[in-house]
């Protein structure tokens, strides 16, 4: 009996011999794709490392850079302020004028020189004039303007801290034909609230009187 159906013979192969990839049987094949393989606790830790690191620089580069400018603002304010005081003592002494009586300090003279260096009295522009003193009060490190013996009231903020205040005359006793002249040394310091004081800042200058002075 005749069959329609070719009946599959299975080649055959000598001995040793290795089947290629288009020899072999595809029927029940297994999948060729790639296992998915996962971090080792090794390079976990690495990249935590690495990334730590890289946080820690730039967290110090931000602090550094915030103290910067916190310096720098100090700095701006202590000079400003600085600057504002020295501004009013050098107008005020400008305008002083030679007391004639001594009613505020020795007769025949423009400026004097008061407790121990570290105050100026002279009289002021006023009319009826004003017996005028800038002094440095060591106990709380500001400086006071007192007029007419009344209590001193402080010319210096309380967040500033004055470490020098220092006056030199010239041409004052009149003996010579010089203007009189004060130079004012001032120096002040920002005050910290946790430590000692930063911000420090010397200026210094000279005043003559505005008017004329000298003998003739």
């Amino acid at each position: 009996m005749n069959s329609n159906l070719t009946s599959y013979r299975q080649p055959s192969f000598a001995k040793g011999h290795r089947l290629s990839s288009a020899e072999r049987p595809t029927e029940g094949k297994q999948s060729t794709s790639y296992k998915k393989k996962g971090y080792t606790l090794i390079e976990v830790l690495v990249a935590v490392g690495i990334f730590s690191i890289a946080t820690a620089i730039a967290t110090s580069f931000f602090i550094s850079s915030l103290g910067s400018q916190n310096r720098a603002l100090s700095m701006r304010e202590t000079i400003d302020n600085a600057s504002h005081v020295m501004e009013y003592i050098a107008r005020a002494l400008r305008m002083a004028r030679k007391d004639k009586d001594g009613s505020c300090i020795t007769a025949g003279t423009n400026y004097e020189i008061t407790r121990g260096g570290k105050g100026i009295k002279f009289e002021n522009y006023e009319e009826p004039s004003v017996c005028q003193e800038l002094y440095w009060e060591i106990n709380d490190d500001r400086i006071y303007e007192s007029k007419d013996g009344a209590t001193g009231l402080p010319l210096t903020s309380s967040d500033l801290e004055v470490t020098l205040f220092q006056f030199q005359l010239s041409g004052e006793p009149q003996l010579d034909d010089k203007q009189p002249r004060v130079t004012v040394l001032l120096e002040v310091a920002k005050k910290s609230p946790s430590g000692p004081s930063f911000s420090q800042i010397r200026t210094q200058t000279t005043i003559s009187q505005r008017n004329l002075d000298i003998m003739r």
